[in-house]
């Protein structure tokens, strides 16, 4: 590893990709899933936003998810991709705070969000009379406006806490954008009584949203199993285990992350972790919370057969 000990107050990120073909390979493929995330949850959004069809709580949170994950992906890979085709791996202190503290609020907002999805599935299916009072419009709203609040307290609180740290001589950070735990590693100083509000943080967004996730899809799996059709069974089933292994891909990565003691991660196991819940994942939602639905896909139609139809 090159020698990037340094007295200027820039940070180096060394990035995903080895110099090498392999590098240049997977530098390419993280464009092309990049692309495709990008027009995947830019449709998605557009596509709820136009609809009239779509205009239900349901399609409100997954407009949002799509939203997030559209700024998820953009705020690390751009830098990223930037600093491997032009070898300049540095970034400036505000740069590193500024990324830090909108990833943290993105994923913050990503983790409640997902876990409304479920709470709303769980409703739609289990409860479906009490459905139109328990996530009406007004419910909708304060979920999402509470998703962002929470997960910008929480950036708010890790990222100037990161930047107040004094660091050492050493301004490399072994990662490919600005991740707290990476940098924890650059500390002149014990960061123990930092790690256990790590702990309490991850226990807060992402634990117990995994638990709540995990019991209404438990329920919803429960209710689907008194189904008296055994080809809706066998829809549902592949639908919930669909949406439940994507869920697993974002959280568990995280999880292992921020909980797992730096003695028993190395970095390389960090960065290649990170990829599923910065790159993966936003480009899976679309696919998985979208192209499968067929009021979504009936919706697509509709939208282009509009656009024919002006231009004819």
């Amino acid at each position: 590893m090159e020698n990037y000990n340094q007295t200027s107050t820039d940070f180096i990120l060394l990035g995903l990709f080895p110099p090498s073909k392999i590098g240049v390979f997977l530098f390419i493929l993280i464009i092309l899933i990049f692309i495709m995330a990008l027009i995947g949850n830019l449709s998605m959004t557009l596509l709820i936003f136009l609809d009239t069809h779509l205009h239900a709580p349901m399609y409100f949170l997954l407009s949002q998810l799509s939203l997030v994950d559209l700024n998820n992906i953009s705020t690390i890979v751009p830098k990223m991709a930037s600093n491997f085709l032009f070898g300049i791996k540095s970034i400036s202190f505000i740069g590193c705070g500024v990324q830090s503290f909108f990833f943290l609020t993105l994923a913050g907002a990503e983790t409640l969000l997902l876990t409304s999805m479920a709470y709303d599935r769980y409703m739609a299916i289990c409860f479906p009379l009490h459905y139109p009072i328990r996530m009406s419009k007004k419910v909708c709203v304060l979920m999402i406006t509470g998703s962002w609040i929470m997960g910008s307290i929480n950036s708010c609180a890790h990222t100037a806490y990161a930047l107040h740290m004094p660091y050492c001589q050493s301004r490399a950070i072994n990662h490919f954008f600005c991740d707290v735990p990476a940098m924890l590693t650059l500390a002149c100083m014990d960061t123990w009584v930092y790690e256990y509000t790590v702990f309490v943080s991850t226990t807060l967004f992402l634990v117990f949203p995994f638990i709540g996730i995990s019991c209404s899809y438990g329920q919803i799996l429960l209710a689907v199993y008194h189904m008296p059709s055994s080809e809706g069974r066998k829809k549902a089933y592949s639908t919930c285990s669909t949406h439940l292994t994507v869920v697993t891909f974002y959280y568990a990565p995280f999880v292992y992350t921020y909980l797992c003691p730096r003695a028993f991660r190395s970095p390389t196991e960090d960065k290649v972790l990170a990829v599923f819940y910065t790159i993966i994942t936003p480009t899976l939602n679309p696919i998985i919370y979208s192209l499968r639905n067929k009021e979504v896909m009936a919706a697509l139609r509709r939208i282009i057969q509009r656009i024919v139809f002006v231009k004819a």
